[in-house]
């Protein structure tokens, strides 16, 4: 049984398998339940009952801004940090590679993206930090089945330049809900980006 079936099974709808994912593994994304209809594709009347059904638990938290209403996962919630691990190795698993990039001296952000999340996206890997190129590609030639692996090395100011200027492709990356964060000590900071 693999490891999203697993998920299924334990938490028996497929649309808050799919919103719990995204919400866990976004936690500094808000959507509204228009958007979660069009990237889970599925339809607006399970979203809208699985989403109240986390808002009452408390797994997710809800606010008007823009006369829409938006939702974002409560990091405050008691057991976040424990479903948001669990979500974390179903989706990707604790590959060898991902604790790798997780030590790299330097790095502040590692999201996975394109080929290593399955996904259509210009790069594969992206890091934020003071990460040398040298010691990635040291990393990536490890294994053969990393080395086509396109990445983007951001210095966190950079990085964070470009999301205050709303930069389409840092945008793009960080607002797919099917990427996956494994790595973000910057969060305070991006959300501060994003407010200028």
């Amino acid at each position: 049984m693999s490891s999203v079936s697993i998920l299924k099974a334990l938490f028996s709808s497929q649309t808050r398998v799919k919103l719990l994912s995204t919400f866990l593994l976004h936690p500094e994304e808000e959507y509204f339940i228009r958007e979660l209809t069009r990237l889970l594709n599925e339809q607006i009347n399970s979203i809208r009952r699985e989403l109240e059904n986390l808002r009452r638990i408390g797994v997710v938290k809800a606010r008007h801004r823009n006369r829409k209403k938006y939702y974002k996962v409560d990091t405050d919630f008691p057991l976040y940090t424990d479903l948001r691990n669990l979500f974390s190795k179903a989706v990707q698993g604790e590959s060898p590679f991902v604790t790798s990039l997780k030590s790299l001296p330097g790095a502040r952000l590692v999201l996975l993206a394109g080929n290593l999340s399955g996904t259509e996206s210009k790069v594969d890997l992206l890091i934020v930090g003071d990460v040398r190129k040298e010691v990635l590609e040291a990393l990536l030639s490890q294994d053969v089945t990393l080395r086509n692996v396109k990445y983007s090395i951001f210095s966190e100011a950079d990085f964070l330049y470009r999301l205050s200027l709303k930069d389409r492709f840092v945008q793009d990356i960080l607002q797919d809900p099917r990427h996956l964060i494994v790595l973000n000590t910057i969060q305070r900071q991006i959300e501060e980006a994003r407010m200028k």
